[in-house]
């Protein structure tokens, strides 16, 4: 669950990363407007220093010449720091007038500059040139044509500035952390720069290409690295017209810039946010639903161990979503506890109604085997005595059977122990009064056997008690052991007497079949075989209740000592 309420308030997290991200893109806009905002400033005072030369210059055009040339130009560059040197030439290219040197400054050029580009661009007509200053690398040449009254050209008027003098300040505050600065040519030459390997740019956007666009008039920001694979964002501004150019760079911003900017703002907070909401979402579930929750699901435990008086009261407390569902937990106690109060009193009218019937089929059995008995006394031909003595016999141990049933805790089986025992001693008392004494043991496992069962067992056994008291113990008595055993799958019934042992005789008996049907009917199978200290037993083998049927299932085989009836 906690993962659940995890993923459920993770859009806290994304709108923070979506603001973040805002806020980088607002900062990288506000950066570059910055940097093309300093270019353009620093500019526009570069530029106000070169318009104030060329005004000196074209003020001082018409009178820089005569005897006091050279005192009066040394006098104005001493005066300006932004001037290094001031120099005039003629029409034909040589030098009439120059200021002295200061700061070991030299001329713009040596020998003919006649043939020098900015030179030539005046003698075509332009009015101000300004070009690097061959013989002095950091400085700048500004000059002016000179002209006479109809237009034709005279010479030029030319000052050395330092290019120092026009580098953009870069520790003005409005420029962003880690900007450098640089003057450069339409060529794309460094001319000065506060860090050369800034504007070393790798790449198909450098410098020199910015630098043949910007002469025509566009100055576009642009992105590259530096030999140190840092990003940088590039901006510039013409100085005058398209010869020089101011160029601003500043480090790009990164990924995690905005973060590491504004750290609490754009990280701290909203993961403050997310943990709170969720630790909150947390506690009040547990508060409001878990608890409650695994207190139902408690109870509910106890109903699948069947203790349904128990009822959810405490949830009266728990918030109404709770409380109805606690209540339909309740009636649904309410209702089993009805419902098996119902199933039990109809069980035990169905038990007592059971039993009532077992206990009418035992007296009626009873009344049957009575009027057999009376029908018996008065037959006076042996064999019909001894069917009737057989049939009344049979009579008796199905009331036997209804009567341990409904004598015992559960109508609907009975222990193998107490019907054996009980069935062995009627037997065997219902004749003893009709000859010599015979005794009796029963050696049995217990073991519950229901009424399907328990009849064919009771009928075979007295089949092979009736046939032991006819033949073996007629005319002398003898010992009736009953024994019964259960051997896992297969279960074990065998009736020993101690008479004169087997011997050849008719198997096609009443008595021989009934015994091969009821072991068929309890899939088993009977023998009869000579026991080991003299007698005969008689074996009944079956599968155990609940316990696979034997895979063989065989009839009454061996001989008898007499033939069973």
């Amino acid at each position: 669950m906690g993962l659940a309420m995890a993923v459920a308030l993770l859009p806290i997290l994304i709108l923070s990363a979506i603001q973040t991200q805002g806020g980088f893109r607002r900062q990288a806009e506000d950066q570059r407007i910055d940097l093309q905002l300093a270019a353009e400033r620093s500019a526009a005072d570069a530029k106000a220093r070169i318009d104030s030369t060329v005004v000196l210059l074209q003020a001082l055009a018409p009178e820089a010449g005569g005897f006091y040339c050279e005192p009066r130009l040394t006098a104005l560059v001493g005066r300006l720091d932004s001037l290094s040197a001031l120099h005039r030439y003629s029409a034909t290219g040589e030098s009439v007038c120059a200021s002295r040197p200061r700061d070991a400054a030299s001329p713009p050029a040596s020998g003919d500059i006649r043939a020098q580009d900015w030179y030539q661009r005046l003698r075509n007509g332009e009015d101000v040139v300004m070009a690097r200053a061959p013989d002095a690398p950091g400085s700048l040449i500004v000059a002016v044509r000179s002209e006479r009254p109809l237009g034709a050209f005279q010479g030029v008027m030319a000052a050395v500035i330092p290019l120092t003098a026009l580098q953009p300040d870069i520790r003005d505050p409005a420029l962003p952390t880690g900007a450098q600065s640089a003057v450069i040519d339409a060529e794309g030459r460094i001319l000065v720069s506060t860090d050369a390997a800034a504007f070393a740019i790798r790449g198909p956007t450098n410098v020199n290409g910015w630098a043949h666009n910007a002469v025509r008039g566009e100055t576009p920001l642009f992105e590259g690295r530096d030999p140190r694979g840092r990003r940088h964002v590039y901006a510039g501004a013409p100085l005058a017209g398209r010869d020089l150019f101011v160029l601003l760079s500043a480090p790009a911003s990164g990924l995690l810039s905005w973060a590491r900017l504004n750290p609490i703002g754009s990280f701290l907070l909203p993961l403050a946010a997310w943990l709170t909401a969720f630790l909150a979402v947390m506690l009040l579930s547990e508060r409001i639903v878990i608890r409650w929750l695994s207190y139902l699901e408690r109870v509910a435990a106890i109903y699948t161990r069947g203790r349904f008086s128990v009822r959810p009261v405490q949830a009266e407390h728990a918030p109404a979503e709770i409380r109805a569902l606690a209540r339909t937990l309740g009636s649904l106690g309410d209702t089993i506890t009805r419902r098996d109060k119902a199933l039990l009193d109809s069980l035990d009218e169905k038990d007592a109604l059971m039993r009532e019937i077992h206990h009418r089929v035992k007296n009626n059995l009873q009344i049957i085997s009575s009027l057999l008995s009376m029908q018996q006394r008065a037959v006076a031909d042996p064999a019909a005595r001894a069917a009737l003595g057989d049939t009344r016999q049979r009579i008796t141990a199905l009331a036997l059977i209804y009567r341990t049933l409904y004598q015992s805790e559960d109508i609907r089986e009975a222990d193998s122990h107490t019907f054996l025992t009980e069935l062995v001693g009627q037997l065997v008392a219902g004749e003893a009064m009709r000859g010599p004494l015979v005794t009796s043991s029963v050696d049995a496992d217990y073991l519950i056997i229901d009424p399907d069962r328990l009849a064919p067992i009771a009928l075979w056994l007295v089949e092979a008690v009736s046939n032991a008291q006819k033949h073996a113990f007629a005319g002398r008595g003898g010992d009736l052991q009953v024994r019964f055993r259960v051997l896992g799958d297969t279960s074990v019934l065998e009736v020993q007497d101690d008479g004169p042992g087997m011997y050849d005789a008719d198997a096609t008996g009443v008595g021989r079949t009934l015994m091969n049907a009821f072991a068929k009917q309890l899939r088993g199978h009977a023998e009869m075989i000579a026991a080991p200290d003299g007698g005969s037993i008689a074996r009944l083998t079956f599968a155990t209740p609940e316990a696979p049927a034997p895979a063989a299932s065989g009839s009454l085989t061996g001989t008898a000592p007499h033939p069973p009836r």
